[in-house]
């Protein structure tokens, strides 16, 4: 699976590009300053790609470009308000691949790092969340049950994306709302998760009254309940 680091201290626009990201089968991890950011490269050392913010509260995204370059070819792309020709002409020089301008449109994003990774031969999307006898096709936004076709409402796919994306992990209700509302998800009234979780619970548990896939934790929220295979 290709892993990005994102870099990014605006926590409404992380969080949109961390759905959006993982939503088409990235692995993410988001940091907020330059120095977390250092520490958890450091430690990991694993990334295929960098998504680094230029300006930020420690220090600024060309820093963290040295600092990988020091250690790692991995495509870097700066995020940034800053257009002017000379912060271009320094984030390409220093190390950079691309630069791209906020705000921006996240298919642009998308499109671009997909760029850079043809471009460095990383190549390595995932297409399929498997679990159990469960299979979503995230290409094709495709659910199948022991290989049959199951019919999802936009707003039910992108709850189960967002579920198995975090497998074996219980998401508060608040955390959920947050992910479908940054992915377009539009306005949710309090009750509208239980009846997305019942629709869904019915599509895919063989019993509803004991779930096997998609449990509930009474006060602090749901939970896939089984490992995830990406593909």
């Amino acid at each position: 699976m290709t892993r990005i680091l994102l870099l990014e201290d605006d926590a409404s626009l992380a969080l949109g590009l961390d759905f959006s990201l993982k939503e088409e089968g990235y692995d993410v991890t988001h940091v907020e300053l330059v120095q977390e950011c250092k520490e958890v490269f450091e430690k990991e050392e694993s990334f295929d790609l960098a998504l680094l913010d230029v300006t930020l509260p420690d220090g600024n995204g060309y820093e963290m470009c040295k600092y990988i370059r020091e250690q790692s070819d991995i495509p870097i792309i700066f995020l940034t308000a800053m257009d002017d020709e000379v912060n271009v002409v320094l984030g390409l020089d220093i190390g950079g691949d691309d630069y791209i301008t906020k705000p921006f449109r996240v298919r642009e994003l998308l499109s671009r790092i997909r760029a850079v990774l043809r471009r460095k031969g990383k190549t390595d999307s995932v297409h399929l969340l498997k679990s159990g006898s469960i299979t979503l096709d995230i290409e094709r936004a495709l659910l199948k049950k022991d290989r049959e076709e199951i019919p999802l409402s936009a707003q039910e796919y992108k709850l189960l994306l967002i579920l198995m994306n975090n497998p074996e992990k219980i998401l508060s209700r608040e955390k959920i709302f947050d992910l479908l509302l940054e992915g377009g998800g539009g306005f949710f009234e309090n009750n509208t998760l239980s009846v997305y979780i019942k629709r869904l619970r019915e599509k895919i548990e063989d019993e509803i009254a004991y779930p096997e896939y998609i449990l509930t934790h009474r006060g602090l929220g749901y939970k896939w309940n089984k490992r995830v295979i990406r593909e």
